[in-house]
């Protein structure tokens, strides 16, 4: 996981890591001395090092539950929090809320876990939640913790106004730029699956999708997706519809390496609901950074994020 140094001037790691996980100077100081801190791709030393603006904080891997204080197995990064909203950086592999079939803990669970207020207005299996990320895919997600701030969200996810900008590996590069407006429906021949339909009985739906890097082998390509509408599924459903799909997606058609889907929720922008506009970024998982890093350039591949985090394009979004 990755977390660029946002403050306006130098401060001690352990003191950044305090205020951006809400841990202790002292859990701080652990995750230095097991080695599971660098900065810049370099393994951090000292827990009172100078950590800079735009310096890129890693930690290396998920954090053991006895370097953070929590109430639930899973750990999970708190972007932003107030008394309002909660922004959080979903890990793959977690199910947004419960389900019959499903066994482990969701993000529903673990909200309630570590006691945190929540909206009720979607009943109980689905508490503060404003909209959902699938299982598989990681990144920015906005928590309601009251019915205002939730109602107020809402109205920003039907009008169109909530912004979210995704990146996603695909096994095919893009020809161009291209947007995607059709209306989705259930397949009927797979259950499971979203598909572009003609029917009137479909969902409107609209995306973006911009090429950002080739592969070192030009085979493959990270792109940028932008979501005007939010069906389930979406992305991966417009992807299909034009013979894309993202790495790690074998419902939607990907054929080559066994890996969970390579989408993530990068940016998220929003208006608070007594704050105004907000803008959220939300840093890989190390397993899509090592898969960037192993298959990328991944000089380029930082200054495209960078790029993205301060809205410093050569094309509109």
């Amino acid at each position: 996981m990755n977390i660029i140094c946002d403050t306006t001037s130098p401060l001690r790691l352990d003191l950044f890591l305090n205020q951006k996980l809400n841990i202790s100077r002292s859990q701080a100081l652990n995750l230095v001395k097991k080695q599971l801190v660098k900065i810049n791709y370099k393994i951090a030393v000292k827990s009172g090092i100078l950590v800079k603006p735009n310096d890129i904080i890693t930690l290396s891997r998920i954090i053991p539950n006895e370097c953070v204080e929590s109430k639930s197995d899973i750990f999970i990064q708190r972007i932003y929090e107030d008394n309002d909203i909660l922004v959080i950086n979903k890990p793959p592999h977690l199910a947004t809320h419960g389900a019959p079939s499903l066994k482990e803990e969701s993000l529903v669970d673990w909200l309630r876990a570590n006691k945190i207020q929540l909206s009720n207005i979607s009943g109980e299996k689905r508490e503060g939640i404003v909209h959902r990320l699938d299982k598989q895919t990681s990144g920015a997600m906005v928590i309601a913790k009251n019915n205002i701030s939730h109602m107020y969200l809402s109205k920003q996810l039907q009008n169109h106004t909530m912004g979210r900008l995704y990146i996603a590996l695909i096994d095919l590069p893009l020809k161009d730029n291209m947007e995607i407006e059709c209306n989705l429906s259930r397949n009927p021949k797979n259950r499971l699956k979203i598909s572009k339909t003609n029917r009137l009985n479909g969902r409107y739906s609209k995306s973006n999708f911009f090429k950002l890097l080739l592969s070192k082998d030009s085979k493959k390509e990270m792109i940028l997706a932008k979501l005007s509408t939010g069906r389930t599924h979406q992305i991966r459903a417009h992807l299909e519809s034009f013979n894309r799909h993202i790495l790690g997606d074998s419902l939607y058609g990907y054929k080559g390496e066994k890996m969970r889907i390579m989408l993530h929720s990068y940016i998220l922008h929003l208006e608070h609901p007594n704050l105004g506009k907000m803008s959220f970024v939300a840093d890989m998982f190390d397993d899509m950074r090592d898969y960037l890093q192993n298959n990328f350039d991944m000089e380029r591949v930082n200054e495209i994020l960078e790029n993205l985090s301060n809205n410093k394009l050569s094309f509109s979004i």
